[in-house]
């Protein structure tokens, strides 16, 4: 069993962003410049923001944080983005999710300019990724792909189960997995909470990717010998026990599934670092457009 060690694969990517940024410094052209709006005070999103942020300052790009309180007019918010659109030293803007549930995220989502849509969700980017086309991909889909291709893992003929079917992982994964391309070239199965057989096809998976929010939900007797598993989800459980209030728990039975894998990703320090590396990327290559 050999971990995909995220923090690894994603730090390898930052060490050459940080490379490229210095070097357009040094001929004296744009560097990147990434904008985060923050709605709220939710834990999770202040603790995803915070590291997206550090991670600039790591790689050496321009951040913003843009804060609203969580009763913020959907106007206003919208009137935000438009702004940011507008200006032309903002190469990326990502809209920290979930959202209050009076504002539409589909509504947010499509007001983002899709040269500067860095997370890869405007139906613009998603429509370029179905057809092959040069786009912003989805950021987490983006780094599971980058950490698979850091460890050379071969996915070429083999047969993936993506378990969770979202916008933001399950079906741009599927299109991903299955793209003429390495890593890539996978024959792949969705399933989600109706699909009847789960058991059943997850044991026919080479590489399971879990991402549907539930945690410990793949177990040992669900992945067969060999297996890749990719562990997408993370929930915080409370745990008086701890100096945080609560322990993190992927949607793989690390414990019980990592003897059985050939690959596998921990929760945490696997999927999220990567994230944000291709996040990054993402970003630089915005700014590599526009300038």
């Amino acid at each position: 069993m050999e971990i995909l060690d995220g923090k690894k694969a994603a730090q390898a990517i930052k060490d050459e962003l940080k490379m490229e940024v210095a070097q357009l410094a040094v001929e004296g052209k744009k560097i990147p410049h990434l904008a985060a709006i923050l709605v709220g005070n939710n834990g999770a999103s202040e603790t995803y923001v915070a590291a997206k942020v550090k991670a600039c300052d790591e790689v050496g790009f321009k951040s913003t944080l843009v804060r609203f309180e969580a009763d913020i007019p959907s106007v206003k918010l919208l009137e935000k983005v438009q702004e940011l659109n507008n200006d032309p030293d903002v190469d990326g803007i990502l809209v920290q999710l979930p959202l209050p549930k009076h504002i539409r995220e589909r509504d947010v989502i499509d007001a983002i300019d899709p040269d500067k849509d860095v997370d890869g969700f405007h139906p613009v980017n998603i429509g370029k990724m179905l057809q092959g086309l040069p786009s912003f991909v989805p950021a987490t889909p983006h780094g599971i792909m980058l950490l698979l291709e850091h460890f050379k893992v071969e996915t070429k003929g083999k047969h993936a189960v993506v378990v969770g079917r979202s916008n933001i992982v399950g079906r741009p994964m599927s299109i991903l997995l299955s793209s003429n391309s390495n890593p890539g070239n996978c024959t792949v199965t969705i399933c989600h909470s109706h699909t009847q057989n789960l058991k059943e096809l997850c044991l026919q998976a080479d590489i399971i990717v879990a991402a549907l929010g539930k945690p410990e939900f793949v177990t040992a007797d669900m992945v067969k010998e060999g297996a890749v598993v990719v562990d997408v989800g993370i929930t915080r459980l409370e745990d008086s026990t701890r100096k945080s209030g609560f322990k993190l728990k992927g949607d793989v039975q690390f414990d019980t599934v990592a003897p059985k894998c050939s690959w596998i990703t921990p929760v945490p320090g696997g999927v999220g670092p990567m994230t944000i590396a291709a996040l990054m990327k993402n970003t630089f290559v915005s700014c590599k457009m526009k300038n």
